[in-house]
């Protein structure tokens, strides 16, 4: 079967709409000439799906997150991947990955695991220790056992490597390089999240800094931790500075970006998986040429050092991600360079890098 006929299946459990790691990924394989079909979970709310080059399917399950929503949505996906035809299954993430193995061995083809973070470390798993030890016990017994797998950075690359000896090549959430034209003056000033609004973000932390900075924060994006952003917005009465835009499309949300006159990357030191991340958006501010406040972790250390796009903190305190705001909205040369540095990393670290390696992987298989 030659690489042209070879039919790819990814899963997910998102509804896809928001996923551009794994739009990216699979308009790449799909350019290169695989068959590939994304599937995850249909949601009530789910809009429907902007057409792509590779075909997307949405599984509905009766629950919406816990344990029984895991349980659910795997067995839904394991029937649906033992009665059709793929060629090789590739997972994407822990809370996807029994399904695809399971199956793959069933049917003696290959599998995959991306690894976008390292799952069983995440806080909201690291501080439950029966969860943990499900988690981690899956992670101990398919890890060993997968030949073809990737990830976001070198620091999970090494963890897997000294927990399990399997080599995880490196695949990172870089951005697509597009043409733009940085704006000479924003209309408004404002702070830009973007991403899960879940635990962990230091979002709540940015919520509590801003009676001290002037300008606005754009919260997009929602998670488990959304209302209480919003309810802590109400009780410190920053309705007028702090503006909610819930989840939007990767198309608007880089409009509301190019816009941004600060974005921030925040992750506090709860459990491994948010100490060694790297995320989509610290990509996405500086390729819009927006400079960032980011956490002092390794591997936004390790990219600030070769290109300084980020104000790096040592701690989330409000008063301390107060000052750095100011610092950046009051130092017009300080401000300026970050910015050209921006201009000059996104031509460096972009998707068309990490490109070659995703094809890499996946040729092994031809």
């Amino acid at each position: 079967m030659n690489k042209k006929q070879k039919h790819l299946v990814f899963t997910v459990v998102n509804d896809l709409t928001y996923d551009q790691r794994m739009q990216r990924i699979c308009t790449s394989l799909a350019n290169a000439g695989y068959r590939v079909t994304l599937i995850g979970r249909l949601l009530p709310e789910s809009k429907p799906l902007a057409s792509q080059n590779f075909a997307q399917k949405r599984l509905r399950v009766g629950f919406r997150k816990g344990k029984m929503f895991y349980i659910a949505y795997n067995l839904r996906l394991f029937w649906h991947l033992l009665w059709h035809n793929y060629d090789v299954y590739g997972a994407t993430d822990l809370d996807t990955l029994l399904p695809q193995f399971l199956v793959a061995k069933i049917k003696g083809k290959p599998h995959s695991y991306d690894a976008h973070e390292y799952f069983a470390e995440l806080p909201e798993i690291v501080n439950r220790p029966m969860v943990k030890w499900a988690w981690k016990s899956l992670e101990r017994f398919i890890v060993p056992r997968t030949k073809y797998a990737y990830t976001v950075n070198q620091s999970y690359a090494d963890l897997f490597w000294a927990s399990y000896k399997v080599k995880f090549e490196l695949v990172r959430n870089a951005t697509v390089l597009r043409p733009i034209e940085v704006p000479k003056n924003k209309p408004e000033k404002y702070i830009l999240y973007q991403g899960a609004v879940n635990v962990g973000r230091g979002i709540e932390e940015m919520i509590q800094a801003m009676p001290y900075v002037d300008c606005k924060l754009y919260i997009c994006g929602k998670g488990d931790v959304y209302q209480k952003c919003v309810d802590l917005v109400a009780a410190l009465g920053l309705q007028d500075k702090v503006r909610f835009f819930g989840f939007v499309a990767p198309n608007d949300l880089r409009q509301i970006t190019l816009q941004a006159t600060l974005g921030f990357t925040f992750f506090t030191k709860e459990g491994i998986s948010y100490y060694l991340s790297l995320a989509n958006r610290f990509f996405d501010y500086f390729h819009n040429a927006v400079p960032q406040l980011c956490v002092d972790f390794p591997e936004y250390r390790r990219i600030n050092e070769q290109f300084e796009v980020a104000c790096l903190l040592g701690n989330l305190a409000p008063i301390t991600i107060a000052e750095a705001v100011n610092k950046l909205l009051q130092n017009e040369a300080y401000y300026q360079r970050l910015q050209q540095n921006c201009l000059q990393a996104r031509t460096h670290i972009n998707w068309a890098a990490q490109e070659k390696n995703l094809l890499a992987v996946y040729k092994q298989m031809d």
